[in-house]
């Protein structure tokens, strides 16, 4: 059996993360009480469901309770995965105004702003439980292509995200591990490539012919490959390396691509570009 429990911020793509599993084949409960966890998976999994997802989210009473209950379903076989879907406060404030929804903690008597930080101090044992995902920035589209990539994977191992980022919009929050490249040469200034992205020929030609560009990546090839084995033996799924630079377009680009392209032969590889996919 497998089991993903989606968790997060109001706001922050929940809906749209149990509707790409519902649409997987996922038989989804949204809103569950954590208490009820352990109960609600033994009836999916009676009723002939083999592939669970269950959202959990801050009014879910008992949520000190999911690290036990989820430990329970491990012992009884069930492959369990965790997505935590966070965003910054100054998106969710958006998000809340374009909609005019409401905050689900709202009704406490808390400004829209005191909600939003309630309910990430609330969140914030769960988010440490699995996998952490920025929407911040993000397109629905975006959103959803990232979890059906990771609904593609198994369970057992360690998958490397590599993800490019622009600086100016802020560190993403899932990084485990962030790289500046910005002392490198900027293909921006360079005559015909301001427009173009590290995945465009004549950007990787022009990195490539960087003796600092190549120098820096041979280190940052040669540093994953000494403490990746370290970080499975820590027992951990996943590892989100983020590199960034100043408009995220060039040169973070090129290195998440390069990176990923040397260790896909070893591990379970995703790449994203985040300036790149808020354009999409």
């Amino acid at each position: 059996m497998q089991l993903v429990l989606v968790s997060g911020l109001s706001g922050s793509g929940k809906s749209i993360a149990l509707g790409v599993l519902e649409d997987s084949g996922y038989y989804c409960v949204d809103n569950l009480p954590a208490t009820l966890l352990i109960d609600a998976v033994k009836f999916a999994g009676d009723g002939g469901h083999r592939r669970i997802a269950v959202s959990v989210d801050a009014r879910s009473v008992a949520l000190s309770s999911l690290p036990a209950s989820l430990e329970a379903l491990r012992a009884l076989g069930a492959e369990t995965r965790v997505l935590f879907l966070e965003a910054s406060a100054e998106t969710l404030l958006r998000r809340f105004s374009e909609t005019r929804r409401s905050h689900p903690l709202a009704g406490q008597g808390l400004t829209l702003s005191e909600a939003i930080e309630r309910e990430r101090a609330l969140l914030a044992g769960v988010a440490e439980l699995g996998h952490r995902i920025d929407t911040s920035g993000l397109q629905t589209k975006a959103l959803g292509n990232w979890i059906r990539d990771l609904l593609a994977l198994r369970g057992g191992a360690l998958t490397l995200l590599f993800e490019s980022f622009a600086f100016r919009d802020g560190l993403p929050l899932e990084a485990d591990w962030v790289v500046d490249a910005r002392m490198l040469p900027n293909p921006h200034y360079e005559p015909g490539l301001a427009a173009l992205t590290g995945r465009d020929a004549e950007v990787i030609a022009f990195l490539e012919g960087q003796e600092r560009v190549q120098a820096f990546f041979e280190d940052l090839r040669a540093f994953l490959g000494r403490w990746l084995p370290e970080v499975l033996r820590d027992n951990r799924s996943y590892l989100t390396v983020a590199v960034g630079c100043t408009g995220g377009r060039h040169r973070s680009v090129y290195l998440a691509e390069r990176l990923a392209q040397a260790f896909r032969a070893d591990w379970r590889v995703l790449v994203r570009h985040r300036a790149l996919a808020a354009q999409d």
